[in-house]
């Protein structure tokens, strides 16, 4: 009977899935490289809450370790690194392989672009003593979510002379910040009985920025209004005409911090998709001289569609890819059909909390490794690139080569749930590719959650694919 279940035991473990937490299969010393992969990870996220400042920062790495920026018909050599920016608001970097683009190249794509609240082109305005910007969100947010809560102020404004300012309020705590009020729960039983969607409206997302009058012995209206303006004019120039060429928006003002008594995750606003662009950032940092030609490339727009030549709709990409192509005598759409890309993106970790929304054998979970999604999409897997059998098979060979932990994942049930990946618009360039990102809890809101582990071990993969696939 013991021989019996000795023989099941080993058949099920050779033949199953393994259900043993993949966390419990990771050695103390790697634990402690991700814990320490994931400080610098921190100080990223805290330094790029929006895509302008994303770039910024991943640039400032990118120069520390050599990258150059791209000229075009310049023909470089196995090793050399260069960097490519788009309008400001999307970066490829690139490390170029012995084989240059002959067989293709490598791409890891990630979006750094995150659900905000937008101003809108004229959004100062007074009513009833208090001054307001009125807004406009971007991306998939619960809106409920956005009010009562520190937001601090992000972006730029281009004068009417063409001078750019960059204006952050709100980041340092002795700076001020800004708020969306809400209904006391006391006059709020109207409120209460709406439907979650439509308890705070769109239009009533207007961020609180002031209440004291411009002392004046005139007695004419809008003087809270006037004495923001004058503030803003004194430290940035600005009028208000200023407002209709500007990129402004407010995301949440606290800092990213280690969550649990064991501090294994980290909280904190913008990893979706952050917390994959990082580590697709390191890995190219990291890369010496691969075979093929590894470009990682942070792309704007995602969560509103990827449309806009900062967008991955744009032909941004495809021009760069072209271009190295062209430097070494290839056609630049042969390099395409024989490139591969990774979709570095994230997938809705399992919450035991909101268990009915899951289909529990196919959902990704936290502290199980990086997840594939071989499509995302929404029912009937409409709008998606469903990754072949052959890709897939190539990347569970990578990872599996590579001791990288890993898992599979969909985005809840068939019927309920839904969402899109940048993976489409590059497997419409005629490339192989797949999704493959980190779980993420609480995704959209103003502080998500993802495990430490997980990120190292995406940046583990990205690495892999670039030199040991």
């Amino acid at each position: 009977m013991a021989e019996e279940k000795n023989m099941t035991k080993e058949l099920k473990e050779k033949l199953f899935i393994s259900s043993k937490p993949a966390v419990c299969t990771v050695a103390e010393d790697e634990l402690a490289e991700a814990d320490k992969f994931c400080e610098a990870y921190k100080e990223f996220l805290d330094n790029s809450p929006v895509e302008r400042e994303a770039v910024e920062y991943s640039l400032k790495i990118a120069k520390e370790n050599g990258f150059e920026e791209f000229e075009a018909d310049k023909k470089y050599n196995a090793g050399d690194r260069i960097y490519y920016i788009n309008r400001g608001k999307a970066i490829a970097l690139a490390v170029i392989g012995k084989n240059g683009t002959k067989n293709g190249v490598r791409l890891s794509i990630a979006h750094i672009d995150s659900p905000r609240v937008d101003l809108k082109p004229n959004p100062l305005y007074e009513d009833n003593n208090l001054a307001y910007f009125k807004t406009h969100y971007y991306g998939g947010i619960k809106k409920y979510q956005w009010t009562v809560m520190p937001l601090a102020l992000h972006g730029t404004v281009v004068k009417l002379d063409g001078t750019k300012v960059d204006i952050t309020v709100g980041v340092d705590e002795n700076e001020p910040c800004f708020c969306i009020t809400d209904l006391l729960p006391h006059l709020a039983r109207e409120q209460a009985q709406k439907k979650m969607a439509q308890a705070i409206d769109g239009e009533n997302l207007n961020v609180l920025i002031g209440s004291r009058p411009l002392r004046t012995d005139d007695e004419e209206g809008e003087l809270v209004k006037l004495n923001v303006m004058k503030i803003l004019n004194e430290k940035y120039g600005i009028v208000e005409s200023d407002f209709l060429s500007a990129e402004l928006c407010l995301v949440p003002a606290q800092k990213t911090r280690d969550v649990g008594f064991d501090r294994s995750l980290i909280g904190g606003y913008g990893h979706d998709d952050k917390v994959c662009a990082y580590p697709a950032l390191m890995a190219a940092v990291n890369t010496e001289i691969p075979e093929a030609t590894c470009i990682t490339y942070l792309t704007d727009k995602e969560e509103t569609g990827s449309d806009g030549n900062t967008g991955m709709q744009s032909d941004f990409l495809r021009y760069f890819i072209y271009d190295l192509a062209k430097a070494d005598g290839e056609e630049g759409y042969r390099v395409l059909s024989k490139s591969k890309c990774l979709s570095a993106d994230v997938n809705a970790a399992f919450d035991p909390i909101y268990a009915s929304a899951y289909e529990a054998k196919n959902a990704s979970y936290i502290n199980a490794g990086v997840i594939i999604s071989k499509y995302t999409g929404h029912g009937g897997k409409y709008d998606t690139s469903d990754a072949s059998a052959e890709y897939m098979g190539e990347i569970r060979s990578m990872l599996e080569k590579n001791g990288i932990i890993w898992q599979v994942g969909e985005l809840g049930k068939v019927d309920i749930g839904g969402g899109g990946t940048i993976a489409k618009y590059v497997a419409n360039m005629n490339v192989d590719v797949v999704d493959l990102g980190v779980a993420v809890l609480s995704m959209h809101a103003p502080f998500e959650i993802i495990s430490k582990l997980d990120v190292y071990e995406a940046y583990r993969a990205f690495y892999a694919f670039y030199n040991n696939m």
